[in-house]
């Protein structure tokens, strides 16, 4: 019985150390979306272009003087891209230009920061910017373009939760491809 008690007792004593034990980090929620599929989107507005089809539902608002616009709701992301187009007259391109870039810089209060990409087809005469807002900011991203001659559309990205920037980031990151999808399929009608 002694053969069995004592190197079972060493065993107990050895296996004891003196590290704290540590609790499980909480698991973060693993978001899976469906790889894009884009197909053409003929609006009521004189332009068109590729829209994501899990976005099921494109709602022209009613227009308010030269402003007219169309939403892109995402329900299962809880996200909504709006579409504002405004049409190029009287040398009202620098007004436009400097709306829509104090649109994005109202953000900077909630933002930890701002970054923008340059955009251009000029075979589509489609010329632009794209910002990336990154941190617990209403929108997380923005973007314009304009053939600088007769059309102008802007487009904001907004989810229907409080913004958290940590939570609402792959929902985000996958809403970016799309913005940059429309940007690059924009196609002017005359």
């Amino acid at each position: 019985m002694k053969r069995v008690i004592l190197p079972l007792f060493c065993a107990l004593i050895l296996s004891c150390n003196n590290e704290d034990t540590l609790p499980k980090p909480k698991a973060y929620l693993r978001l899976d979306y469906p790889s894009a599929s884009y197909k053409k989107v003929k609006t009521p507005l004189p332009f068109s272009f590729e829209k994501n089809e899990l976005s099921n539902q494109i709602k022209a608002i009613k227009s308010s003087g030269t402003s007219k616009g169309i939403n892109i709701t995402y329900p299962s992301l809880k996200a909504t891209i709006y579409l504002t187009y405004k049409t190029v007259k009287d040398g009202n391109l620098d007004s436009l230009l400097r709306d829509s870039q104090n649109l994005t810089q109202k953000h900077t209060i909630k933002a930890d920061e701002i970054v923008y990409d340059f955009f251009e087809n000029p075979a589509e005469k489609v010329y632009g910017m794209f910002y990336e807002i990154g941190g617990d900011a209403a929108s997380q991203s923005q973007f314009y373009v304009t053939d600088s001659i007769n059309h102008f559309l802007s487009g904001s990205l907004y989810f229907y939760v409080k913004p958290n920037y940590d939570s609402i980031y792959p929902a985000s990151e996958y809403l970016k491809k799309d913005i940059k999808r429309i940007m690059e399929t924009v196609s002017w009608e005359h």
